[in-house]
């Protein structure tokens, strides 16, 4: 009997995302979009709450096994995306030594104000220069941080979605040390002014430049308690955001520690 020959019809269909990888690109593009209109404490706020929900995921992520995999065969990327958990680490902890900074000279000028009835230029110079100090040591992160960020060109799924977590991050991180360190006074002499064009210049839209205005240009203590006011629970509640952020950047960094010991 004559054999007869059968062709299998190749069926191949587009690989399909994972549904947690598929969820993670969803956040990351709308925080992308958020991120485009920070221009206040508040909106900063809300895309470092939502950095950590994107993390949260990221975590789940990482315990696949299709991730794992990934990592463990491209040694390159793997190195990336540790270097770059590190980068992430320390750009939280310039926040955070930022703010704490900051909170403690405003409960000093708000002490001297309401001890005193008269003048207190003393602790006004004092805070002005503690604000100077955080602005040059922000200003030295910022300036170094293009040249540390990642130049990978892996495409291939999950890696590629890593990275773009890790890039919105730091652009996140970024934008809240620059709004941070803006100066009430237009910044031309400093190199890293692209930095703050995602930060609105309009001082209603910056506690920090708001305090930093009244103390320049007015007497009025009560002028200056007020913005000292506002600026109080904006540090308070940046502060948290940063810490909760932190707290995962440890954990993420830690599961890319575990892959590297299967």
């Amino acid at each position: 009997m004559a054999a007869i020959s059968f062709h299998a019809r190749s069926n191949s269909l587009p690989t399909q995302s994972h549904p947690l990888v598929s969820d993670i690109d969803e956040q990351v593009c709308r925080l992308r979009q958020s991120q485009a209109a920070s221009t206040s404490s508040s909106s900063i706020g809300h895309n470092l709450d939502s950095l950590q929900v994107v993390y949260d995921c990221v975590d789940q992520l990482f315990q696949l096994p299709t991730t794992q995999q990934a990592l463990i065969n491209d040694q390159k990327c793997f190195n990336e995306l540790l270097d770059g958990s590190l980068r992430l680490l320390d750009l939280c902890n310039t926040a955070k030594d930022a703010l704490s900074e900051m909170k403690e000279s405003v409960a000093e000028l708000q002490s001297a104000i309401r001890r005193r009835q008269g003048g207190f230029e003393g602790e006004t110079r004092r805070y002005l220069k503690s604000r100077k100090t955080v602005m040059k040591a922000i200003q030295k992160v910022l300036k170094g941080m293009d040249s540390k960020k990642s130049s990978s060109s892996n495409n291939v799924e999950p890696i590629s979605t890593l990275k773009e977590v890790e890039s919105v991050a730091a652009d996140v991180l970024e934008c809240l040390l620059s709004f941070i360190s803006q100066s009430s006074s237009k910044p031309t002499s400093w190199s890293f002014v692209s930095k703050l064009r995602r930060v609105s210049a309009a001082s209603s839209d910056n506690e920090f430049t708001d305090v930093d205005a009244s103390l320049k240009t007015t007497r009025s203590s009560e002028e200056i308690q007020l913005h000292l006011k506002n600026l109080q629970p904006c540090i308070q509640d940046l502060e948290e955001g940063v810490e909760c952020l932190f707290r995962r950047l440890i954990k993420t960094r830690a599961s890319i520690l575990n892959i590297h010991n299967l």
